[in-house]
C-alpha cells in the first residue's frame, strides 16, 4: 500500500515562497506515477492545483495560479515538489499530494482518479 508524506508547509508572510515536498513511504517509488497536488481552503471545498505525470513532461496548473506553481518531480529522491510564489492570504490551506496508483503518461485534476492520499501540510499565509 503507497504512502504518501506531505511536509514543507508552515507559516509564512505573503509575498513569500514555500516548496512542498510529496514523499513515498518505504521501498514505493513514485516513478512513472501521476501525482496531483490538492489543497483545501478553510470552509472551502478541495480543490486540484497542479498535477504532473509519470515521466513528468506533463504538468498541469490551475488557471488562476498556475503564474506562481510549479510542480516537479525528483525520481532519485522518490518525491514530487510543489514551489509557489508570492504566496497570498488565499492560499491557506492544507495541501495534499495524491496518486493514480500505476503508470501514466498524462495527469488528472479529478480526485476521483486518485488511488492514494497523503494526510496533508498546512499552508498559512499571514503577516
Amino acid at each position: 500500500q503507497l504512502q504518501l508524506l506531505e511536509s514543507g508547509g508552515g507559516l509564512v508572510q505573503p509575498g513569500g515562497s514555500l516548496r512542498l515536498s510529496c514523499a513515498a513511504s518505504g521501498s514505493t517509488l513514485l516513478r512513472d506515477d501521476g501525482i496531483t497536488w490538492f489543497r483545501q481552503a478553510p470552509g472551502k471545498e478541495r480543490e486540484a492545483v497542479a498535477c504532473i505525470s509519470g515521466s513528468g513532461v506533463v504538468a498541469n496548473y490551475k488557471a488562476s495560479v498556475m503564474d506562481r506553481l510549479t510542480i516537479f518531480r525528483d525520481d532519485a529522491e522518490n518525491a514530487v515538489y510543489l514551489r509557489i510564489d508570492d504566496l497570498n492570504v488565499e492560499d491557506t490551506a492544507v495541501y495534499f499530494c495524491a496518486a493514480r496508483g500505476g503508470s501514466f503518461d498524462d495527469c488528472s485534476f479529478d480526485d476521483v482518479d486518485m488511488k492514494h492520499w497523503g494526510k496533508g501540510t498546512l499552508v498559512t499565509v499571514s503577516s
